[in-house]
């Protein structure tokens, strides 16, 4: 499916047009049109990927999905929404929804001390078309709505006056076009070593290569909805990988880690005897089954029969070694006979790759017997039902290639066993596959929070939730017998909600390992010991006793606090404790996305010690969407993000935090009004005594949001406590002098400057990152301002490395406020 329907609103009365395309071989020729899953009839339904609807009225709104067919088979859209608003009404209220941003810590609100201000903000829905609006296929801009209307507050703090933006007017408008990225790094499973200059395919086409460190971006084209992308190490070391990344459809980069499998060395068979090649042997353990090669089984391209010396490298991903699972290929999917793409349940996959000894050309094979030992096999329900697949590396998708049928034997002396056996042809290189299809399936609903309050309003977009399905061992939660599919979600406004494998008569038939990665950054998810707090882990008892909650230290706390272990047990439609999720039916995918935040749900949180950041004009980094343009942003560009960190070292018993206050310095409509504050722990250095390091965030010089003008952010570093300015990097201030005017600096508590406007590096103590993620671009500046150098990253402080000024701070005598208590307390005297 590469041109799925798209979701419209209209009014009554207006026209719509929905558009859907599939591409195969052959071409298909045949359409069909849905409306709430009845086909609808017509000559012109059949034959066309367009539907037209004319003369709208209400009962027409509702979802509709296209399917595609040809001799080779079908594929179905996913559904796409219509909303039909009566003549005159609204999609769009011009007044804000409420949207809470926290203040410093100087300025309660209310009695209570909430520092929690109402700044607004606007959904961005679509609005209804207009007359003139084009009715073809992929040439409608749309209309969204946004923000119409800004209004600048003042919040009274202790002694002083906060500036805030707030949402006034909602209104629609031209939707944001903002880009969509995926972007990552690509290593081998077993070293780590980069895939360096490897070729990076979309569907067919070749897209670019990976960098020298093995990175990688992206760019989702436009209406994709399964972004497919093969990975291939030219060099022919690591086995060719097909991974559908998951991406942030409002625009954004999404990170991923990518694994690939090194290939198998090669054995040297005998073309004209018949061979045998094991299927996950290694480790110790029982092959899961044979690849059996009969004589004069190869054959060149041509069909010549080979029967010369032959190179035979066969890498099989064993699914009961649980570190294989990030390194399989694709999302383990097949479309049906109904063209749904549903979820398979794998017990190996194997990449086979047969060369002439001599000349090293490729070989095909053909036809081969693959034997499966159906004692792998542990659910009997699994051995009726066992099939060969092999992946089509343009879609994605496993492809049936034959079933497998038990077959008794006594081979070689061994034991008895039965072994399921089926028939491969092996004409190109792919990745081959022994899995049955997996219809009890379910939905996981989770949440990402920016801490451990999980307030509502401090939810994180763009955090990928990934989800491996476990067999466990019964009466071992803790160590699953093999995986058996992974899938990847990205969190967006209401979280996410991950297919997962589920059973309704035992609990503990599937397990599920859940993590959350948000630009490379593991978040933590909610301790399971020593006590279990279901008001912290967010689901209700007795639910979540049946859900057998686990964090991933629960019985070893030396172990990573990132993942945690349920088993996926499926809700009894007659227990009310079992029907507020997290775990949904699998046809209640709309009801587990439309959730309320007060339904059960499991969590992760992002780990910030002492962290803080204040803007002027609200912005959620996760959501690239809800950017506005206005001269005290902090972001003046919502299609490329600039971070910007000083390095301050400071000599003290203590860790200190330390502020940066960012205000506009050369730029006639910002100056000396306030673009946003930041605040930042200082963090010991192991290796130097009484020394710490803190890499704080500031407002980078440059181009405001109408691009016709720069500014130099003055920016004043404040550390708290009793500190005194003891050195600057040399090359720094040679720079702020030769790049004048100089911000004033006459007081020894603090650091000012004019915000250089080249990115300098650590050699200034200044770390300067752009990437189209806001996260991500901090997350890298943090990694090489803590390492101290300008390519590398660290979560140790180096604080004597690369730094750009440095204080030295004491204890001050009972009684005496600081400069930063001052700057908190009176900012005008001060």
């Amino acid at each position: 499916m590469v041109l799925p329907p798209a979701a419209k609103v209209r009014e009554a009365g207006q026209a719509v047009t929905f558009c859907c395309k599939a591409s195969g071989t052959p071409a298909p020729r045949k359409y069909f049109w849905y409306h709430n899953g009845t086909l609808l009839e017509g000559p012109a339904q059949r034959t066309s990927g367009r539907l037209e609807l004319r003369e709208l009225a209400p009962h027409q709104a509702g979802t509709y999905h296209c399917k595609a067919s040809s001799e080779a088979g079908t594929i179905r859209s996913e559904p796409a929404q219509l909303t039909v608003l009566a003549q005159g009404q609204q999609s769009c209220r011009a007044e804000p929804e409420p949207s809470l941003v926290e203040l410093p810590s100087d300025c309660p609100q209310d009695d209570g001390g909430s520092r929690y201000y109402n700044v607004g903000r606007c959904p961005a829905s679509p609005c209804p078309g207009g007359p003139a609006e084009p009715a073809g296929c992929g040439e409608e801009s749309g209309r969204c709505c946004g923000v119409r209307r800004m209004e600048l507050r003042e919040v009274q703090c202790a002694e002083s006056v906060l500036p805030i933006k707030v949402v006034a007017e909602c209104g629609c408008g031209p939707c944001a076009q903002p880009r969509v990225l995926v972007q990552g790094r690509v290593t081998a499973a077993d070293t780590g070593e980069p895939l360096r200059f490897g070729h990076i395919f979309l569907g067919g086409r070749k897209v670019g290569f990976t960098g020298y460190q093995g990175s990688f971006t992206i760019e989702v084209p436009p209406d994709t909805r399964r972004l497919v992308v093969r990975f291939v190490d030219a060099q022919q070391r690591l086995v060719d990988t097909v991974k559908v990344l998951p991406f942030d459809r409002r625009g954004g980069a999404v990170y991923q880690e990518v694994k690939m499998m090194r290939k198998k060395e090669p054995v040297e068979l005998d073309g004209g005897r018949s061979n045998a090649i094991p299927l996950g042997e290694s480790g110790g353990r029982e092959p899961v089954g044979e690849l059996l090669l009969p004589a004069g089984v190869f054959h060149r391209p041509s069909g010549e029969v080979f029967n010369g010396t032959v190179k035979a490298s066969v890498t099989f991903v064993d699914p009961r070694d649980m570190a294989t699972a990030s390194a399989a290929s694709s999302d383990l999917s097949f479309a049906d006979a109904e063209g749904e793409i549903v979820p398979l349940r794998t017990y190996g996959m194997f990449a086979v790759d047969f060369r002439e000894g001599d000349s090293g050309e490729e070989l095909q094979a053909g036809p081969v017997q693959v034997r499966m030992d159906a004692g792998q096999v542990w659910m009997a329900e699994h051995l009726q039902k066992m099939k060969l697949w092999s992946l089509n590396p343009e879609s994605g998708l496993w492809e049936e290639e034959g079933e497998l049928r038990p077959a008794g034997g006594n081979r070689r002396k061994r034991e008895e066993r039965t072994f399921l056996v089926g028939n491969l042809e092996i004409r190109e290189r792919r990745l081959f596959n022994l899995d049955v299809p997996e219809d009890r399936r379910c939905f996981v609903k989770v949440r990402a929070y920016s801490n451990e309050k999980f307030n509502p309003y401090e939810q994180l977009e763009g955090v990928v939730i990934s989800l491996i399905n476990l067999e466990p061992q019964p009466g071992f939660p803790s160590n699953p017998r093999a995986w058996g599919r992974f899938d990847s979600v990205v969190t967006g406004p209401n979280g996410a909600c991950l297919p997962a494998f589920c059973d309704g008569q035992r609990p503990d038939a599937y397990t599920a390992l859940v993590t959350a990665t948000l630009g490379g950054e593991e978040l933590e998810a909610v301790a399971s010991s020593p006590k279990l707090n279901p008001n912290a882990v967010g689901v209700a008892q007795p639910y979540l006793g049946k859900l057998g909650y686990r964090r991933s230290d629960h019985e070893d706390p030396a172990l990573k606090k990132t993942a945690f272990q349920i088993n996926v047990a499926k809700p009894d439609p007659n227990n009310v404790d079992e029907n507020n999720g997290p775990v949904y039916s699998y046809r209640s995918l709309r009801e587990c996305e439309e959730a309320p935040v007060s339904a059960n749900h499991l969590r992760f949180y992002r780990v910030e010690v002492d962290k803080y950041e204040y803007n002027v004009v609200p912005f959620k980094e996760s959501d690239v969407t809800s950017w506005t343009g206005d001269y005290l942003a902090w972001w003046p560009n919502p299609q490329e993000f600039r971070a910007c960190f000083i390095k301050v070292q400071l000599e003290g018993p203590q860790e200190y935090m330390v502020r940066s206050r960012n205000v506009g310095g050369s730029h006639p409509r910002t100056r000396g009004q306030l673009y946003g504050l930041r605040d930042s722990r200082s963090v010991r250095d192991p290796l130097l005594d009484n020394t710490s390091g803190a890499c704080v965030e500031f407002k980078c010089g440059g181009m405001l949001f109408d691009q016709s003008l720069v500014d130099r952010t003055l920016v004043t570093i404040v550390p708290q406590g009793s500190c005194r300015r003891t050195a600057i990097n040399g090359l720094l201030r040679d720079y702020l002098s030769r790049h004048p005017p100089l911000a004033d600096n006459n007081h020894t508590g603090a650091f000012s400057m004019l915000a250089p406007l080249d990115p300098l590096g650590h050699n200034y103590g200044i770390y300067t990152v752009t990437d189209q993620n806001p996260r991500l671009a901090k997350e890298i500046a943090i990694g090489r301002c803590f390492a101290g150098t300008s390519d590398g990253f660290s979560r140790e402080m180096r604080a004597g490395e690369g730094t750009a000024v440095t204080f030295s701070c004491q204890e001050r005598p009972v009684g005496r406020e600081s400069f930063f208590q001052r700057l908190l307390n009176a900012p005008a005297e001060a």
